[in-house]
Parts: C-alpha cells; sequence; structure tokens
C-alpha cells in the first residue's frame, strides 16, 4: 500500500533482515523469556530507544500488552502511537482458571494490577486496537477510553466454498470409520490448553451417541499427548499433522461440514474467519472472537468452558444437517480480507498522524 513498514524485534543478534525494497526487520540482541525459551523479550532499552529514534517514524506500533509496551509508551519521541491486542491474558488464564469458582468482578478485582496496567496504557496511546466486538466491550468497561475496532480478515484469494472436494470429504470420514452420510467437523489450531481440545473430544463423544460425528484435528502443540489421552479407542475421531501449505488447508477447510472451536480467549479468530471464508458454518464457545464471528455468520454457539453445552451444540447441528435445515454454504458474501484491515488501520493512522505533522510546522 506504499507504506515503509519496520519491524523492531528481540533477537539472538543484532542484525538487519531486508524484506524488500519498503520493509526489513531490525533485530536488536535480547535476553531469553525465561518461562518459554521460544521468545525472547526487550533487555536492552537504551539501545530500543537509539533505534527509534534512528528510524525517525511517523507512527509506532506495540503488538503485546506486556513490558515492551510499557516501554514503548515511555519512549520520549513524539510519533503518534498504537496498542495491538493481540491477546487476551484474562480469558486465556485467569478467566479459564477461575471461572468455575468466582465471578468476573471477583476474578477483575482480583487481577485489578492489570486493569490498572492496561489503563495506564491507554492513557498514554493514542488508541488501542482490538479484533473483536466482544474483547472491545470488556477493554471499554474496564475504563479504556481509546479503544478502535478493527477485525482482521483472510488472506485474499485462498479459501474458497469452491474448492470443496466429497472425495476428500469421503476419506477424511473413512479415515473416522464413517459413511458419507456423518458429520465431518473440523477443528484446526494450536495444540495449546486454553483451545480445550480434550474438551471438544468429549463433546463429540457424547454427541455421538445419537448422531453420527466425526472429527478431525489438525495442528500441534505441547497438548498432543493430553489430546491423545482424551480420544482412547475412540475411533471418530483422528489428529492430523499440521498443514503448512496454504492451498491444501483451504481445500480441506471447504470440505467439512463446520468447524468446531472450543476456546473463549481468541482477539479475533482467524481459523474462525478462514471457516467462513470456506463455507463452513461456526459451532464456536460463547464469548471472544470466535464467537462474534459465530454470531455474524449464522452459526452456534454454547456456553464457554461447558461440555455438556458443546455436546448440545453439535448434536442440534447435526440434526439441522440431517434434515437439511443447515450445512456448509457456498453463496457466503465475500469475506473480510486483510487488505480491508490494513487499508483501514493505515487510514486510521495517517489521521492520527496529520494533526501532529501540522504542530510540528
Amino acid at each position: 500500500m506504499g507504506h515503509e513498514v519496520v519491524i523492531i524485534a528481540p533477537g539472538p543478534r543484532d542484525e538487519i533482515e531486508e524484506r524488500g525494497p519498503r520493509s526489513r526487520i531490525i533485530w536488536l540482541k535480547s535476553t531469553v523469556f525465561p518461562l518459554d525459551f521460544n521468545y525472547r523479550y526487550f533487555s536492552d532499552v537504551p539501545a530500543l530507544y537509539e533505534t527509534l529514534d534512528r528510524e525517525n517514524p511517523d507512527f509506532v506500533e506495540a503488538s503485546s500488552p506486556w513490558r515492551s509496551a510499557s516501554i514503548i509508551a515511555d519512549w520520549p519521541g513524539k510519533a503518534p502511537r498504537a496498542l495491538i491486542m493481540h491477546a487476551d491474558p484474562l480469558s486465556a488464564y485467569a478467566y479459564r482458571w477461575l471461572d468455575p469458582v468466582a465471578t468476573r468482578d471477583t476474578i477483575d478485582g482480583l487481577f485489578n494490577r492489570y486493569w490498572e496496567h492496561l489503563r495506564r496504557l491507554d492513557n498514554s496511546y493514542d488508541m488501542i486496537v482490538s479484533a473483536s466486538a466482544g474483547l472491545s466491550a470488556r477493554l471499554v468497561a474496564g475504563g479504556l477510553k481509546h479503544v478502535v475496532t478493527n477485525p482482521m480478515g483472510v488472506d485474499p484469494g485462498v479459501f474458497s466454498p469452491s474448492l470443496r472436494d466429497p472425495a476428500l470429504r469421503k476419506g477424511l470420514l473413512e479415515m473416522c470409520e464413517l459413511p458419507e452420510t456423518a458429520t465431518l467437523l473440523l477443528g484446526v489450531g494450536r495444540f495449546a490448553p486454553e483451545k480445550r481440545w480434550p474438551m471438544l473430544v468429549d463433546a463429540v463423544a457424547a454427541a455421538g451417541n445419537h448422531h453420527q460425528v466425526g472429527l478431525v484435528l489438525i495442528g500441534q502443540g505441547r497438548d498432543r499427548k493430553a489430546i491423545e489421552r482424551s480420544i482412547g479407542g475412540n475411533p471418530h475421531v483422528r489428529v492430523l499433522a499440521p498443514i503448512t501449505n496454504r492451498g491444501e488447508l483451504a481445500r480441506v477447510m471447504a470440505s467439512g461440514d463446520a468447524l468446531l472451536h472450543g476456546c473463549e480467549a481468541e482477539t479475533f479468530c482467524m481459523v474462525a474467519a478462514e471457516a467462513c471464508a470456506s463455507g463452513l458454518p461456526l459451532i464456536a464457545p460463547d464469548e471472544g472472537g470466535a464467537a462474534d464471528q459465530a454470531r455474524a455468520n449464522g452459526g452456534w454457539t454454547y456456553k464457554s468452558g461447558d461440555p455438556a453445552a458443546a455436546a448440545d451444540a453439535i448434536a442440534e447441528y447435526c440434526l439441522g444437517r440431517e434434515t437439511g435445515l443447515a450445512g456448509p454454504r457456498a453463496d457466503i458474501p465475500a469475506p473480510r480480507t486483510m487488505d480491508d484491515h490494513f487499508r483501514e488501520l493505515f487510514g486510521t493512522y495517517e489521521r492520527l498522524i496529520a494533526p501532529k505533522s501540522r504542530r510540528a510546522a
């Protein structure tokens, strides 16, 4: 879109990685995060500030609500800045752990320090960008005043109902030891605790007492063994290796009957958007980004974290499909794309830059 984009990221060494005529990554030597060796954090703040000063950006975007957001808030540069809420730690951890024993008001009170942190950031940033209406509403209710909702979107030209492959669908159902008349559910994403895959496996098994339904899980992650334990000897649930080819994933997505999702902590839920773009209905928890998309696209929702409610929603969808009242659609409207997201985002940035440019002049 004609903009110069520079990413400053913590890495194992100081290095500049060119990504094109107007884009590059500046890696700053940084310390490994002690709780997860896959991550690093900006441990040399003067080096980060020096890099920002040298780049002299028109706009600065922080993409994590943690320490780096506070560092960028304190940077003395004059460029306007935005915080992108790519994480919802309260939903991913606090609510998931404590919802069974405490009210949301009580939990928020226990984690008031985090809310105070977000409110301090809100005072320092020109905008807090949220990708779902549900998250935006919670942030506003928590006292933030600069929240802007800007949903993300799918890769243009990749996902489509036209890619539906009856032979592929038949093969996946055969893998689940089920006939073509059965319902094929897909679960796609990281195998992590907050995704609640074991709960969904149990829900599919319960719905399977009254309907022929199979579940194919596609992904990878540290929770794989827990998922396999929950599957046990159930022949109607299968785990596939992650599909790294986007075209192949699009073909699989279009060949299912619905996407089954279990995580209530999604800030947007890219896989739900890709499923909708593929013509699939959504069966999702009633909170988070997946819920927003399910409601917007006529999907099914169930009480978050409740396996019995998930089983009921699956059974309701299966019954609707068996009676011809539900199922994949070939006539869905064109989905929102990432190009749409960035046009809107950069347009907002340009409007924030203009007043500061006039004051500087």
